[in-house]
């Protein structure tokens, strides 16, 4: 649905966006005694915010390393010309490419920000031979392999002060 004008969030939203973002599987009672109401008005408050967009949906947090995946390699990714046309495919081609966990347009020198996940350099080296070189426009890619994940979150942690 998702079609309601979303209106500014108050305190309890916020915590109540903290809480779900930590862990979605919060059931309304649980959720609800967490910020300090009933199952029924907390209920009623998350179905607003999704109705209004706010929340997005829910989604189970997969460790790559064990589905075998244990490089995470950020690439960034300069286009050849900068056209709606080439900009669109491009983004078309990466959202094709299941290697490919987050990717954005960006300002500054690089076009794109791309973070995959493969199994080993072998799978990388693959990635870009089989996917990322086969598509039309980039003049010039940098990657980095992150050694460690010091922080991740799936999205932003609301203040619950606002």
């Amino acid at each position: 649905m998702k079609s309601a004008k979303a209106r500014p969030l108050d305190d309890i939203d916020r915590r109540i966006l903290r809480e779900l973002a930590l862990n979605g599987r919060l059931t309304s009672a649980q959720l609800g005694e967490r910020v300090g109401l009933s199952a029924s008005p907390c209920w009623q408050r998350v179905r607003r915010m999704e109705d209004e967009g706010v929340i997005e949906g829910y989604a189970a947090v997969l460790d790559a390393r064990k589905l075998g995946l244990h490089q995470t390699i950020i690439i960034e990714v300069t286009l050849e010309r900068h056209d709606d046309d080439i900009i669109e495919r491009f983004g078309q081609a990466l959202a094709e490419c299941p290697e490919v966990i987050e990717a954005y347009l960006t300002t500054g020198e690089y076009d794109y920000f791309i973070r995959v996940a493969v199994d080993s350099t072998e799978g990388y080296e693959k990635f870009l031979r089989e996917r990322l070189y086969r598509i039309p426009g980039i003049r010039h890619t940098r990657s980095c392999f992150a050694l460690r994940c010091l922080k991740r979150l799936v999205s932003p942690l609301p203040d619950p002060a606002g």
